[in-house]
């Protein structure tokens, strides 16, 4: 198993931290943005004297109320057609293992999430790779770069979107592509679409349910994690047409017997959250984006192109390696007892090579900690002794 790149410098965060410093955590998709309310009070009055297993699909009631959600927004679903899971995470790892054998091959375009790679590691699946890069903002690659990486192990390919690491967002052209190359080869669909609320600078967002002809093929992949600042309640789904792939995934979730029955709970009550908390939420987040990327293109030698969606963003940094600079960053550097901790880019990536100079940054932080964060990374890139000179 890989290590994740996310998470792999907590150590050297904590000892940083040990010695005095506040570290401000750029590494991970944690906002400080408060929960819904909603949720919070659906916990405060929970009354039950035990609490029971649920059902293998998740709770009856969560899954109609998903159903009204999408409705909302132009997807029409059944209940029986989402399988709620615990996070994202576990619907992205059955979703792999109810469609896909031993050996079988799913392409993604890269920098990918990191822990793609680790689900597909731990299913025995090999990802294939193809490459975007941070000059386009890792705009999707040519459909025919697709074609040319399916073999007869080919049997999906996944996207993200908005994407994480990189914040593109995939138009409807570009899904309306993929589902072309999906059907000509008759592979799985799998969209990631846990950031959707989250589009910039007009640019809307498109849900691979709304493209025709993908009933077959496709799995959708939702949380509530980001939507309302609620990553700890381990509360998400996968969703799909396929009846085949639902009934299947359920024998994986009868496996591990339920999701969460405490954060079904609260996840119901945050799907009711009034539109104010949805549109401070995505406001929070532009005033970091827009104030981030200024900060960051003004830093002599980096380059940070502008995220369209979620909250991250992929930067190119002045350095001869991003990851012993972010090592650096945590074990030997500090201003006014602050530092920063990075996600290594390379970590985002099948050969290391490309992102060796890169790094994720996740604009998670409210603006004063991020003005001290960037002001931290604006003094240590200046200080730091393996500058790279072009």
């Amino acid at each position: 198993m890989p290590s994740s790149p996310i998470r792999k410098l907590v150590p050297l965060a904590e000892e940083s931290m040990r010695k005095g410093n506040k570290v401000y955590r750029l590494n991970i998709g944690q906002p400080d943005i408060p929960t819904s309310p909603n949720a919070l009070e659906a916990i405060r009055n929970h009354a039950e004297k035990v609490i029971e297993y649920g059902h293998s699909a998740g709770n009856e009631s969560l899954r109609r109320k998903f159903v009204a959600f999408y409705r909302s927004i132009g997807v029409t679903l059944d209940y029986t057609d989402i399988l709620i899971t615990t996070g994202a995470s576990e619907a992205i790892t059955t979703t792999l293992l109810t469609c896909m054998n031993d050996g079988d091959e799913i392409i993604v375009p890269e920098p990918f999430y990191a822990n793609y790679f680790s689900f597909a590691t731990a299913s025995d699946i090999a990802v294939v790779p193809i490459l975007s890069n941070i000059e386009t903002g890792f705009a999707l690659p040519p459909i025919a770069e697709f074609e040319k990486k399916i073999t007869p192990r080919t049997k999906a390919i996944i996207i993200c979107n908005p994407n994480n690491p990189t914040g593109h967002v995939y138009s409807r052209e570009d899904l309306e592509q993929l589902r072309d190359l999906v059907l000509k080869h008759n592979l799985f669909f799998i969209c990631d679409e846990v950031y959707r609320e989250l589009c910039y600078d007009g640019y809307r967002f498109t849900s691979a349910m709304q493209i025709e002809g993908l009933d077959k093929h496709l799995v959708m992949i939702d949380s509530v994690s980001k939507r309302y600042s609620a990553t700890g309640l381990r509360v998400g789904l996968m969703a799909s047409k396929n009846k085949e792939i639902i009934q299947t995934a359920l024998k994986f979730g009868q496996a591990r017997l339920c999701p969460p029955n405490i954060g079904q709970l609260a996840a119901e009550a945050a799907l009711d959250s009034p539109r104010e908390y949805l549109d401070m939420v995505y406001d929070e987040f532009l005033k970091r984006r827009n104030f981030m990327v200024k900060e960051l293109n003004s830093m002599e030698g980096v380059f940070c192109p502008v995220p369209k969606g979620a909250f991250y963003t992929m930067v190119r940094l002045p350095v001869d390696d991003a990851e012993k600079f972010a090592m650096w960053m945590l074990q030997e550097f500090s201003w006014n007892n602050q530092t920063v901790m990075l996600a290594p880019g390379a970590g985002f990536y099948s050969n290391p090579d490309p992102g060796k100079r890169e790094v994720r940054i996740a604009y998670v932080l409210n603006l004063d900690d991020l003005k001290n964060a960037m002001e931290c990374l604006r003094r240590g890139l200046a200080a730091y002794p393996g500058r790279y000179n072009p």
